[in-house]
């Protein structure tokens, strides 16, 4: 291979890396921006969780509830058990820290840099703190019907498979965005990726793991919480790839 050819070759690696992002402010600013958003969204669903095992536990909400589960609980299928069963592992811990590893290791060997992939960090980290310091606060029993997984120690709400899985699958949409534009290969892949939390959350009540407001529940802890880390660490700007290509996302 000539070395023209070799360096042609590194300049178009260079030029398909896009240009590291900065944050909104100093790390004093990002960590109290972060830690207060944690904080307030910990007390926001948290509250709703007060809310729904106390004030609404004898109501419609509950009753509506119940019958979600009962009716999944009636329509079980083998062919559905096997399904949701790889539908629910996709967010278990033990898959979700593995997915995590994986991709920041990839992240860090395709862009040279560990940045995107302390962002793919700090949006777990902050998910479980958030899930934790919840289900710390809201104590609801599981559903009242056979269950098809072994039940972590949490309480039900909010749904940790849920809240881990718009975190993990979704900042790795926003991630892939970020570093390889909005491309048609791009865009199948984000859908794929933004489908997985729902299939994650039908798969837990399907196996009697949650109520529905349990799943709204941590789609509420991992969404919300992603985009308080996408606007910090990595906002909404014009990022053009190396010498000045097109930008890799608006």
């Amino acid at each position: 291979m000539s070395v023209q050819l070799r360096a042609r070759r590194r300049r178009s690696r260079a030029r398909a890396v896009p240009e590291r992002p900065h944050p909104v402010g100093d790390w004093k600013i990002v960590a109290l921006r972060l830690a207060g958003g944690a904080v307030a969204l910990w007390g926001l669903v948290a509250l709703l969780g007060l809310l729904v095992t106390h004030v609404l536990v004898h109501g419609p909400v509950q009753s509506a509830d119940r019958r979600v589960d009962v009716w999944f609980a009636a329509h079980r299928t083998g062919v559905w058990n096997s399904i949701t069963a790889v539908g629910s592992g996709m967010a278990e811990v033990q898959v979700a820290i593995a997915v995590t590893v994986i991709v920041v290791l990839l992240l860090r060997w395709r862009l040279r840099r560990w940045y995107e992939s302390g962002v793919l960090v700090a949006a777990m980290v902050g998910e479980l703190l958030v899930f934790y310091s919840v289900t710390a606060t809201v104590h609801r029993p599981r559903p009242p019907v056979v269950r098809l997984d072994a039940a972590p120690p949490t309480s039900s709400f909010p749904s940790g498979h849920t809240a881990a899985a718009v975190a993990l699958y979704g900042c790795i949409a926003i991630l892939v965005l970020w570093i390889y534009g909005r491309r048609a290969a791009t865009r199948v892949a984000v859908v794929v990726l933004c489908c997985v939390p729902v299939v994650v959350g039908l798969s837990r009540l399907y196996r009697g793991m949650h109520y529905p407001t349990d799943v709204l529940a941590g789609a509420l802890v991992g969404g919300p919480w992603l985009l308080l880390v996408i606007t910090t660490l990595l906002p909404r700007q014009r990022t053009m790839k190396r010498r000045g290509g097109n930008p890799a996302i608006r």
